[in-house]
């Protein structure tokens, strides 16, 4: 069996060859496999800027134009043109490349195995000295690094999912072994079948468990790990992604109180209340939204007026308090009644009455959160707490920040307010009472 059949069919996919009566031409497409994840900079080798830098495990092919004479391999070498895919390797350093393939000849014996090696497996990177020691990491100068940054990224993003693909994998739902193109491998490494993730993912949104909703791995599913967006919409129907982002902007708003819509009909995107807000100063009214950046009065919905001038709505609130204070059959009801309308007045007296008695009822059954603010009711357990929302670790009773390291000392120290009150029971008069 001649060389290059051997080559043919260890690397069918690397070689097309063409031949004649007294030459042999042939092209190689060689991809530089790094194995690893590897770090690549990219340098600006015309200005000076910031250096860009990605993780690649492979890079663009090398085209290898060579051509065979009669007299290969007893006499001549072989002759030899690289050339880069998106030209990642500078010119200069493919002229020393094809210096380096022809010396590594030897009188009588092939070569091109030898050479497909050498390339295949990133040898020659540390030959051309492009890899920086000791952290290894891979410098590559060009003179549009951005653009250059995309293409390799593209470029290793496809000879993943192709690499993927080819192989086959165990399916921990089902435990099948499936091939890699009816299987999707989830951003914490793990592998699943497709069929398996549709059902599981499928039936979480339809049940409305979209907290569950993540990789199926036991580990992943005990540490809370949640799929992205991304990955749900390459399993699921377009209309279950829907369900899924509306449920978790529903479950967003149950634990945030604070959060109000933007008011422009093409975003209705959920709006935060801004961090460090002066409520003095109407601060805390501004809110401004992250998907539009429409900047509106949290109280009024409308454009932002200012914290300096009033609210349409603190007038309401007036003319609110003013009807409430009157007597029912009063001359003065009824004249506000008829000039602001009866049915108005009632709702907004109704609606102002259920805030009244929501504010009370947080202030007296619920303690807030010191790091988000999120009122929090404990039904029973120990008064150290956790934010659900932000991870804040407080003390229930007295609503003090706990260090997360170690948060019973602020129950174990003598002198503290809350010392020796970690639990609290109920008496027979239903009073809760510390236990001391």
């Amino acid at each position: 069996m001649s060389e290059l059949e051997v080559l043919e069919s260890i690397f069918p996919d690397f070689i097309a060859s063409s031949t004649d009566q007294s030459e042999s031409f042939l092209k190689f497409e060689i991809p530089v496999e790094l194995g690893e994840p590897s770090d690549v900079i990219l340098i600006n080798d015309t200005a000076d800027s910031d250096a860009l830098t990605l993780s690649l495990t492979s890079l663009p092919p090398l085209l290898l134009h060579i051509v065979l004479s009669a007299t290969y391999p007893t006499h001549d070498p072989p002759g030899v043109s690289v050339r880069s895919n998106h030209s990642w390797l500078p010119p200069p350093l493919l002229m020393r490349l094809e210096s380096m393939l022809r010396d590594m000849w030897t009188p009588g014996e092939g070569v091109l195995y030898d050479w497909v090696e050498f390339i295949r497996g990133g040898r020659f990177l540390a030959s051309l000295e492009l890899l920086s020691l000791p952290s290894g990491a891979l410098k590559i100068r060009h003179p549009s690094p951005q653009h250059l940054k995309s293409l390799l990224a593209a470029y290793d993003d496809s000879a993943r999912f192709a690499s993927f693909s080819q192989g086959s994998y165990p399916c921990a739902v089902c435990l099948t072994t499936i091939k890699g193109s009816k299987c999707l491998q989830l951003s914490c490494t793990h592998i699943f079948c497709r069929s398996c993730l549709f059902d599981y993912w499928s039936l979480c949104i339809t049940e409305g468990n979209v907290e569950k909703l993540g990789c199926p791995d036991p580990e992943c599913v005990k540490n809370g790990r949640e799929s992205s967006e991304e990955e749900i919409a390459r399993v699921v129907s377009e209309q279950a992604v829907q369900r899924w982002r509306w449920l978790k902007e529903k479950i967003m708003f149950e634990k945030d109180p604070s959060l109000v819509h933007c008011p422009m009909a093409f975003c209705q995107a959920p709006v935060p209340k801004p961090p460090d807000s002066e409520s003095d100063a109407g601060g805390d009214r501004l809110r401004i939204c992250p998907a539009c950046s429409f900047s509106f009065c949290g109280f009024c919905k409308r454009t932002w007026h200012g914290a300096v001038q009033d609210c349409p709505i603190s007038h309401a609130e007036t003319i609110v308090l003013e009807y409430l204070s009157l007597e029912d059959d009063s001359p003065e009801r009824h004249a506000m009644e008829l000039r602001f309308g009866k049915i108005i007045l009632r709702k907004l007296a109704a609606r102002y009455q259920e805030e009244q008695l929501n504010k009370k009822w947080l202030a007296a059954s619920t303690m807030a959160c010191p790091g988000c603010s999120l009122n929090i009711e404990k039904s029973l357990g120990c008064n150290h707490m956790t934010c659900a929302r932000c991870k804040m670790h407080f003390c229930y009773r007295c609503g003090s920040k706990l260090t997360p390291s170690d948060p019973y000392i602020h129950f174990s120290t003598p002198g503290q307010r809350c010392y020796s009150k970690l639990f609290d029971f109920v008496s027979e008069d239903h009073e809760w009472v510390p236990f001391n």
